[in-house]
C-alpha cells in the first residue's frame, strides 16, 4: 500500500513569488525573513522524500462560478494548467504546467464515493495559487505529479466546519489504502483571519490576531474537539470577511488526525494577514 510520509497545512500568499524574487531597492524589507522561513519550511517536505502530492485548496472564482459550484473536487486530469491571467499580472506569478497522478485521483473518486463523499470531479481542470503558491514554496521544481482537492470556502451554502474535517479523515483513510508502492504527501492551504475589500484588510497583521493565536494552537496542538466547538460557519464571519478559509485548515487536522501535535510549527505576521506552517510526520516518518 501507499505510504503517507508527510501531512502539510500553510497559507498561499500570492505576493511570496514576487517578494522573494525582486532584487535591489524593490525588494520588500520583508523579504529576507519571509525567504528564510519559507527554505526552512521546505526541507520538512524535501526530508519525507515523496512521489506524490495530494493538493488541498479552493477555486478564488477563476473557473468555478455560481452557475457550478461543487462543494468537494477532484481533479484527474493527466496535466494541469495554471496560473490564471490575473495571478500573472498582480502577483507576477509564472505560467506552470504540472502533471497529474491520474491513478490516485481515480482511487480517490472511487473509493470516496463508496465512504460517502459525493465527490465532483473534473478532467479540464485549471488550477490558481491556492494549489500553485504552496507548489512553488515547497516544491519550486514541480517536478511531481498532483491530485488537486478543491472544496467551496466562498460560495454559500458551505459545507460545515465538521464535514471538512471528515473529508480529511476520508482522504488520509484512501491514501493510505491506495494499492501503490508510492510515498504520498498531502498538502493544504487555506488562511487564518482574512478579510478582503473590507476595512480591516490593510494591517500590520491579521484582521483578528486573537483569532490568529487560537487558530495557531488548535492546529499545531491538533485540537480538533476544542477547534469545533468554537468554529462554526456563523462564527468565521468574525474574525474578518473571508475567514471562511480556516476549513481548509480544518481539514488538513482532518488528516493529521486528532491530537496529533505539528512536528514543525512556524508563523510569520505579515501587513494583512498571519502566514502559518505546520507538518506532521505520521508514525513518525521522516522526524
Amino acid at each position: 500500500m501507499a505510504e503517507l510520509v508527510a501531512v502539510i497545512a500553510s497559507t498561499h500568499h500570492p505576493f511570496y513569488y514576487r517578494a522573494s524574487t525582486t532584487t535591489g531597492p524593490e525588494r520588500p524589507p520583508f523579504a529576507d525573513e519571509w525567504a528564510a522561513k519559507i527554505t526552512a519550511f521546505r526541507e520538512t517536505l524535501t526530508r519525507a522524500r515523496p512521489d506524490v502530492l495530494v493538493m488541498v485548496g479552493s477555486d478564488h472564482f477563476h473557473q468555478l462560478w455560481l452557475d457550478n459550484m461543487p462543494q468537494f473536487l477532484v481533479g484527474k486530469a493527466p496535466f494541469y494548467d495554471a496560473n490564471f491571467y490575473n495571478e500573472e499580472r498582480e502577483f507576477g506569478l509564472p505560467r506552470m504546467l504540472l502533471k497529474g497522478q491520474e491513478d490516485l485521483s481515480a482511487h480517490l473518486l472511487r473509493e470516496g464515493l463508496d465512504a460517502g463523499f459525493d465527490l465532483a470531479f473534473s478532467n479540464e481542470l485549471r488550477i490558481d495559487h491556492s494549489i500553485t503558491c504552496p507548489i512553488i514554496t515547497l516544491r519550486p521544481e514541480a517536478d511531481l505529479p498532483i491530485v488537486p482537492v478543491y472544496t467551496n470556502i466562498f460560495a454559500p451554502p458551505l459545507p460545515q466546519p465538521k464535514r471538512f474535517v471528515q473529508l480529511g479523515q476520508t482522504i488520509r483513510a484512501l491514501v493510505e489504502s491506495w494499492p501503490s508502492h508510492l510515498r504520498v504527501a498531502v498538502i493544504g492551504t487555506g488562511h487564518l483571519s482574512l478579510e478582503l475589500g473590507g476595512p480591516r484588510q490593510f494591517g500590520e497583521h491579521g484582521p483578528d490576531p486573537e483569532f490568529d493565536r487560537k487558530a495557531v494552537a488548535w492546529i499545531s496542538g491538533g485540537d480538533i474537539e476544542k477547534c469545533l466547538g468554537e468554529v462554526t460557519l456563523e462564527s468565521l464571519h468574525l474574525p474578518g470577511n473571508a475567514t471562511h478559509g480556516f476549513m481548509d485548515f480544518l481539514l488538513m487536522m482532518g488528516v493529521a488526525g486528532e491530537g496529533q501535535a505539528a512536528d514543525y510549527v512556524d508563523t510569520l505576521d505579515l501587513f494583512h494577514t498571519m502566514e502559518a506552517y505546520f507538518t506532521w510526520y505520521p508514525k513518525g516518518a521522516a522526524r
